[in-house]
């Protein structure tokens, strides 16, 4: 039986949450990682530390409810599989309603000390700039969305297709004190208390139809970022630019991310606000907060202006303003199989955004089973494919077999980015939605609720069968 002394190692390209969780997960099999990181020698556009798994867009894990939210269905699967990302966002998490949000400096710096640790693990700060050395053997690519444009051409290089990309942007972090306390309150969306929370977890600031429609007027005039070289790149729509959404519709704020739903101003509660901009905490200290949902690609003068035009922001102060960057994604149905192994070229890998999933916790979700799937590899194992029946299974089925059918080429095959969601999962055997006794209106919502539920918790018991937990 071979000892982690005479097992060759594995190769992880990429420190983010998908690369850390990969070198996690085989380190945990018994074979040895060589974790190649490029920041600490060159940087980003995006990332300001050489933390390993630093966060550069919003601090939230998003929900944490594992009986009816499918984002923490694959949460609490994850935990099932010793997930080290999942770990430390417990450990660092700061309340934020319904929601797992965490300090992204305490998470960051307990995943690399983590690593750190680990004696089956070596960090080696470099850049990869082409595909893994075949010398390398079992490899893992888990650049992410900022993947370095010598990789990129790499990759292009090796398979033949076109990488695909949309815009990301990054939401602005204003500090705490800066905000006038007189206009805005606490409180969570019907006051749901999540994970370390107390219903009061996000910070509101209420316009009225005027001011409401001053902002979105402010938002369509502003001075925006030029594209460039990305000019005809698509966003993902998960992750729009708030001027990009006011564009597309007077009212779509109002109806998304400034939604005044479920919403009570404290300073005025009988009288309801036509519009809300929510900020959540986003370090353990509680000193800054991020504008919830107001990812922007906008010059940072006019950001500052035009935020500063909401009530309780008028005397913001910025940690730091939103930003924009590339993300890079290849077409996975076609390119990787079953365990997320290049057809091409069998022993690479890939993980992480890079793949076509969406998410802080879709990404790690991914590089925790691509290092699951290199270690069974490496250990002469046949790797073990999730059920389909749960979120992992059915990530991993998007990723490699997902499509949606182009409306202008009927046919085609075409692949986005997409979040953990229920129309992941497979149906439920009919017959499974039953009205409960005693109930005369079984509405749809309700119905739908009981279905999420049970997918929920089909999805958790094939789980533990899988990993052969209790």
């Amino acid at each position: 039986m071979k000892t982690a002394d005479t097992i060759s190692p594995v190769h992880v390209v990429g420190g983010g949450l998908a690369g850390s969780e990969a070198a996690w997960q085989i380190a945990k099999a018994g074979v040895p990682v060589i974790l190649h990181e490029m920041r600490g020698v060159k940087g980003t556009d995006a990332h300001k530390t050489d933390d390993l798994a630093e966060l550069v867009c919003s601090n939230s894990f998003r929900s944490d409810d594992a009986t009816s939210n499918a984002v923490g269905v694959i949460h609490a699967e994850m935990r099932l599989a010793g997930s080290l990302i999942m770990a430390c966002a417990d450990r660092h998490q700061v309340p934020a309603g319904g929601a797992l949000a965490v300090d992204r400096d305490g998470f960051s710096a307990a995943v690399s000390a983590e690593i750190a640790a680990n004696p089956l693990i070596t960090v080696v700060r470099e850049e990869v700039t082409g595909l893994p050395p075949r010398e390398w053997g079992l490899s893992i690519i888990a650049t992410g969305p900022l993947t370095s444009a010598d990789l990129a051409e790499s990759i292009r290089a090796e398979t033949g297709e076109e990488a695909l990309a949309f815009f990301d942007a990054i939401a602005p972090i204003v500090h705490r004190d800066s905000i006038d306390m007189d206009i805005c309150w606490y409180q969570s969306r019907y006051d749901k208390v999540g994970p370390g929370g107390t219903g009061k977890d996000y910070i509101n600031c209420p316009l009225d139809e005027a001011q409401y429609n001053a902002f979105i007027d402010a938002l369509i005039a502003g001075d925006a970022v030029g594209f460039h070289e990305w000019e005809g790149t698509p966003y993902f729509d998960g992750c729009l630019p708030i001027e990009i959404m006011a564009e597309r519709g007077r009212e779509t704020l109002r109806h998304g991310p400034m939604k005044p739903m479920g919403l009570t101003n404290a300073h005025n509660p009988t009288v309801k606000p036509y519009a809300v901009v929510q900020l959540r905490q986003d370090n353990a200290l509680g000193t800054l907060y991020n504008m919830v949902g107001f990812q922007t690609k906008l010059r940072y003068g006019a950001q500052a202006e035009i935020f500063r035009m909401i009530p309780g922001l008028q005397h913001a102060e910025f940690a730091r303003l939103g930003g924009l960057h590339r993300n890079t994604y290849i077409n996975s149905p076609v390119l990787l199989d079953q365990t997320l192994q290049l057809k091409s070229r069998p022993g690479l890998r890939f993980a992480g955004q890079i793949t076509g999933c969406e998410g802080y916790v879709e990404s790690a979700s991914i590089g925790l089973l691509a290092g699951r799937f290199a270690a069974a590899d490496r250990k002469g194992e046949m790797p073990d494919i999730p059920p389909a029946t749960t979120a992992l299974g059915s990530l991993l089925g998007h990723i490699t077999g997902g499509h949606i059918v182009s409306d202008e080429e009927p046919g085609k095959r075409s692949f986005q980015p997409m979040n953990i969601n229920f129309g992941l999962f497979p149906e439920l055997e009919p017959g499974s939605i039953v009205k409960p006794e005693g109930v005369k209106r079984f509405r749809g919502k309700d119905k739908t609720i009981m279905k999420r539920q049970l997918i929920a918790a089909r999805a958790l018991e094939d789980c533990r069968k899988w990993l052969s937990v209790a």
